[in-house]
């Protein structure tokens, strides 16, 4: 595909993460998301076929950019298994908190309840990097470097619980904190280091060996 489509193709994308963050799934048409991006009706459905193709073409897009980093941070033989979680819990809080619309949209269509092929077609999407943060741990543990005992899953559940109360919850969490979760000079200048440093100083003394003194 040349760049021009490319792009066109990003352009859409991006306009209609906005427009499903905005109002919804179910408010959203393809009408108006082509409205908005400028471009008619035969050309997003060219793309993307129908609405619930755009909608997983942007799950897609934004799973297979961080599958690509976690790809890279598994592969590198030079470090050790704590400091690819370390890598993770790094890029895992930038990402979260640069793409707001998306975290709004999948928050939205997670918190539904609802079952079906669209739903089901969206957790297949996110398990995929989930599967790949699995075998940072699990690598751990073969290593010998983490503990036999591991709950992997509830190590992948308290990594994003976290997020997940306080990006769903803001004014609570806002309240709770003491500043707007929402104001982006205090997100990066107060709360992602803070973020970075608690899930660091929580996880390394459950995983690694080496600091949990149960283990000899």
């Amino acid at each position: 595909m040349d760049k021009e489509k490319i792009d066109k193709k990003d352009h859409i994308l991006d306009v209609a993460e906005r427009v499903f963050s905005e109002v919804g799934f179910d408010g959203a048409s393809t009408r108006m998301i082509s409205g908005e991006a400028g471009v008619n009706m035969a050309m997003l459905n060219y793309y993307f076929g129908s609405k619930e193709g755009l909608f997983l073409a942007i799950f897609e897009r934004r799973i297979a950019t961080f599958k690509t980093l976690l790809v890279d941070i598994n592969s590198d033989e030079h470090t050790t298994a704590w400091e690819k979680i370390e890598k993770y819990i790094e890029m895992y809080v930038e990402r979260i908190f640069s793409n707001n619309c998306f975290q709004k949209m999948l928050y939205q269509e997670l918190s539904m309840g609802k079952r079906g092929e669209l739903t089901d077609n969206i957790n297949k999407i996110l398990m995929i990097n989930v599967s790949e943060f699995f075998k940072i741990v699990q690598s751990g543990i073969d290593s010998g470097e983490f503990r036999k005992d591991v709950d992997v899953q509830m190590v992948t559940a308290t990594m994003y619980g976290v997020k997940n109360y306080i990006m769903n919850t803001p004014y609570v969490s806002s309240v709770m904190f003491g500043f707007d979760i929402k104001d982006e000079e205090a997100l990066n200048n107060i709360f992602k280091p803070r973020l970075k440093n608690f899930l660091k100083a929580l996880l390394k003394p459950y995983l690694v060996i080496e600091h949990d003194h149960t283990n000899k």
